[in-house]
């Protein structure tokens, strides 16, 4: 293990601070310091919960990302989707993001159909195909739970884009490397939410902590019907869904 893949895992997240607020125009001296040695991956294993009847497709989370990453025009690290099913047609649903939804969706025009919204992004598998198919180890699991992407490793081939069965990477225009949803990781090292649960109105997104045994997700997953996407690829996602329809691809 090189010198910067250490300081990326015991070093709480500051390659990330700099290079994705560099990289998004957010000044770091004004936001909350790392607390010298005070994350240790080996307490932490990272999730997210989403209540699909929560989600009003607002599409606040796109923004908050967009911004908080310096994600591309025109690609997107997480994005909602918007499902209207007619009667019992759940084979058949009607899909439509523009824009990643990002700003909203217009009103349906269609009649007597079941309408919700949910939003997707990498789903940080503990058996991820991007890892496995990775030539070099540039697409890697940190010990707390999050898949990450070293880009001064990667050669931009695409298997793990083509290896992700959500779609959730895409290759950076400028940059030539992958990107993709990180949880936030240089936020969520210093003790703070993801961009995209923040600039939730509704509280349908929430970042969870398995490993700590207060964290309400446990209650969540107790007491709630939860599913996953795709779960017949047995990649064990850890972005958990409340209320999510049969008709989610």
């Amino acid at each position: 293990m090189d010198t910067s893949r250490r300081e990326w895992l015991t070093g709480a997240g500051k390659l990330f601070t700099l290079g994705f607020a560099t990289a998004a125009g957010v000044e770091t001296s004004g936001q909350a310091s790392l607390n010298s040695g005070g994350y240790d991956v080996r307490k932490h294993y990272w999730a997210m919960t989403i209540d699909i009847e929560k989600c009003i497709g607002c599409g606040n989370c796109v923004r908050a990302c967009e911004k908080e990453n310096g994600v591309p025009e025109g690609f997107f690290r997480t994005w909602v989707e918007r499902y209207e099913i007619k009667g019992a047609d759940l084979e058949h649903p009607q899909v439509s993001s523009p824009d990643g939804g990002k700003h909203g969706f217009p009103p349906s025009n269609r009649a007597d159909t079941k309408q919700f919204f949910v939003p997707k992004l990498c789903n940080h598998c503990q058996d991820s195909p991007c890892v496995q198919v990775c030539p070099v180890g540039a697409t890697f699991d940190s010990p707390d739970g999050v898949v990450l992407v070293d880009e001064s490793y990667c050669l931009g081939c695409r298997y793990c884009v083509q290896a992700c069965p959500y779609g959730c990477r895409y290759i950076h225009p400028e940059k030539r490397t992958v990107d993709k949803c990180t949880l936030c990781y240089h936020r969520i090292t210093r003790g703070l939410t993801t961009a995209c649960c923040e600039a939730c109105p509704t509280q349908a997104r929430v970042l969870a902590d398995l490993a700590n045994p207060a964290d309400p997700v446990h209650e969540f997953l107790r007491t709630s019907k939860v599913q996953v996407l795709k779960p017949h690829m047995a990649t064990r996602p850890k972005v958990f869904y409340r209320g999510l329809d049969g008709a989610v691809r």
